[in-house]
């Protein structure tokens, strides 16, 4: 009896093997590799994306585009996607960072708005794709901050020694140093720059910590009174937390972009223009759009958000914000080793 059950499950398993149909489920045969921002997915889009696929997705997150370009740089490392800013996915094309995007196998891209289609960065749309937007601001406990908060001046207010935090990275730092005095976020007047750390400096007695996605929850659970931040994080912090506003200073804020792209060599690039079509559907678009609060480049997706969040002016604002924002440039590399001298002697 046992041994004509074992026959016959042996049959079984012999006429099912060519066929997918007599398989329950389909188990993943290749893996990409993810490397994305921290705080800035649904997660379970990724489980989606093997369901539908087969395709595993091993996602890990960086805090800024300098710790992306890094890893990349120094090699040992094999990404399938990644999602620098503007000016970061600019330096990569000029450095032969980057591959170029068979946009055939990416047939969601109709879908990114116009506005968002030849940018600066990335002039003949060849090397990537749109991810998110958004704008920086100041957040701050408004039950703690008093008086308007509207300006950079904020961040250097001796009132709130000890409870400032800001960013820790050179190209953000300094460059909120330089809207506060007035100066372009891009200038390569050494002068200028100069000028600007000078003000980090002044600041750095006052300041609690130098972080990145740490500004999330330390400013959600009321570590801290006062931080530059992103919008769409902004939005999430204060559904959480009543007593967070934001603003946006009055001397300009910066405007960004970030993109997905696939680095020079990766093993799976074409599972990776899958995941990049994937990530590009309304579906998807919109979904990330919600649990991230970030901005998205989709006009499909756009329909699909709740008015709640497609009509809030901090996740898409206005002309009166976007007119006096500025977006960063891919700087010449003297001026980038000079950022590096000077956010050194700031921090150190």
């Amino acid at each position: 009896m046992k041994f004509k059950t074992f026959f016959f499950a042996l049959l079984i398993a012999a006429v099912c093997l060519p066929f997918a149909g007599c398989a329950r489920t389909v188990k993943p045969t290749q893996t990409i590799n993810v490397y994305n921002w921290g705080e800035y997915i649904d997660e379970s889009v990724n489980a989606e994306f093997t369901k539908e696929t087969g395709i595993r997705v091993n996602y890990t997150t960086y805090a800024t585009n300098e710790e992306l370009y890094s890893k990349l740089k120094a090699g040992g490392v094999n990404y399938d996607v990644v999602v620098p800013s503007d000016y970061m996915i600019s330096r990569m094309i000029s450095e032969n960072m980057l591959e170029k995007i068979d946009f055939s196998q990416v047939p969601n891209y109709k879908d990114i708005g116009k506005k968002y289609h030849n940018l600066a960065y990335d002039p003949n749309d060849t090397y990537s794709v749109p991810y998110m937007w958004g704008t920086v601001g100041i957040i701050y406990d408004k039950t703690k901050v008093t008086g308007n908060v509207n300006s950079w001046n904020i961040l250097w207010d001796a009132r709130y020694k000890g409870q400032i935090l800001m960013f820790d990275n050179s190209r953000d730092s300094i460059g909120i140093a330089l809207k506060k005095l007035g100066y372009s976020y891009n200038t390569i007047n050494q002068s200028q720059l100069e000028q600007a750390a000078a003000e980090l400096t002044k600041q750095k007695p006052l300041v609690q910590a130098y972080v990145m996605d740490q500004i999330f929850d330390k400013m959600e659970g009321g570590e801290a009174l006062i931080a530059p931040y992103y919008a769409g994080d902004a939005i999430t912090m204060m559904q959480e937390n009543p007593n967070l506003a934001f603003a946006v200073p009055k001397e300009g804020t910066n405007f960004f972009v970030d993109a997905m792209a696939i680095p020079k060599g990766a093993l799976n690039k074409k599972a990776a223009e899958t995941y990049i079509n994937f990530m590009c559907s309304a579906k998807i678009c919109a979904k990330n759009a919600e649990y991230t609060g970030y901005s998205t480049p989709s006009g499909a997706a756009l329909k699909l958000l709740p008015a709640s969040l497609r009509d809030n002016i901090i996740a898409y604002p206005g002309d009166s914000v976007l007119n006096k924002s500025e977006t960063y440039t891919n700087l010449p590399e003297s001026i980038l080793k000079l950022y590096d001298q000077l956010w050194t002697q700031v921090i150190s």
